[in-house]
């Protein structure tokens, strides 16, 4: 029951917003990360390998073994270091101002919001349609990597899980890119990111379906086009929520050179993207219940 509350507490607190940066978890995590890449002196890919595992090793270690002391504090003050391990105010926030942009038509504002916020990719070519997707891909999968995932870390392991999870989801966003400095440094936190994340994925999409009705979206869509699409992305789990949401929105969202999803849709436009952060919302709504529901009968 302390959990349960301990989630819902955390749920309340992230609508106060986020903490200084001085005193924000993930941005210790990300401060940890950066100093151990300057400390990688490999020129080998067996040693850059053994350099990214030793680091996000030390550095899960470390986050586990915070979140184990912290276990031991009162349940609501664990609901306010959860809170610290998740994101949604803030990713719908993001959403929300790239989306306003696109509304007064400013473009160049919404590519840089966009590139700001939400995605690495190089923004300034994005037409206004390749916004409104990259933002609705985002939103779909962020709201499983930065809200789901953590929520799922926590009622499965604790706050020992939770913040592991959160240094391994930091230091693949960091890490993860196929670099010739991260190719094979950042191998090891994304294959563990990649398997923490295959049940919040997966999670948050059948949520979307569900989720999909509720909003006065397309259900039936949302189903077929993460059944038929879910693996058309180079990530084994990022497909998954975006697929359902491009199905449920009638959409078609495309990487370019990447991926597309439900191809037979149409562009996206800026009113896509506030019914996008309607189902998004309705989407948590219903994941929530479940994860509180699984842990009482699990535990």
């Amino acid at each position: 029951m302390e959990r349960s509350a301990t989630v819902l507490l955390a749920l309340t607190l992230d609508c106060l917003g986020e903490p200084t940066t001085r005193a924000h978890p993930v941005a210790w995590m990300g401060n940890f990360l950066g100093l151990m890449r300057r400390r990688w002196r490999g020129r080998t890919a067996g040693v850059q390998l053994a350099e990214g595992a030793l680091s996000w090793g030390v550095g899960a270690g470390l986050a586990a073994g915070a979140g184990l002391a912290a276990s031991h504090l009162p349940w609501y003050v664990q609901g306010a270091v959860l809170k610290t391990l998740m994101s949604r105010r803030a990713l719908f926030g993001a959403v929300a101002e790239v989306g306003a942009a696109l509304e007064t038509g400013d473009l160049e504002e919404a590519r840089r919001l966009l590139s700001w916020h939400l995605v690495s990719r190089d923004t300034r070519t994005l037409s206004a349609s390749e916004v409104a997707a990259a933002a609705i891909e985002s939103l779909s999968e962020n709201l499983s990597d930065s809200v789901v995932a953590p929520l799922l870390a926590f009622r499965l392991g604790g706050l020992p899980l939770g913040a592991a999870y959160r240094l391994t989801n930091t230091a693949d966003a960091m890490w993860g890119y196929r670099t010739p400095q991260l190719e094979y440094a950042g191998k090891m936190a994304a294959k563990a990111d990649d398997l923490l994340n295959l049940a919040p994925a997966r999670l948050t999409a059948l949520c979307t379906v569900a989720a999909a009705r509720l909003a006065g979206l397309d259900a039936r869509a949302a189903r077929n086009i993460w059944r038929r699409d879910a693996r058309l992305t180079s990530s084994p789990n990022a497909g998954h929520p975006m697929s359902a949401f491009a199905g449920a929105l009638g959409l078609r969202l495309e990487k370019r050179g990447q991926y597309v999803l439900n191809a037979e849709g149409r562009e996206a436009t800026a009113p896509d993207i506030g019914q996008a952060l309607t189902l998004a919302r309705w989407t948590l709504a219903l994941a929530v219940p479940l994860l509180l529901v699984y842990r009482r009968r699990h535990a």
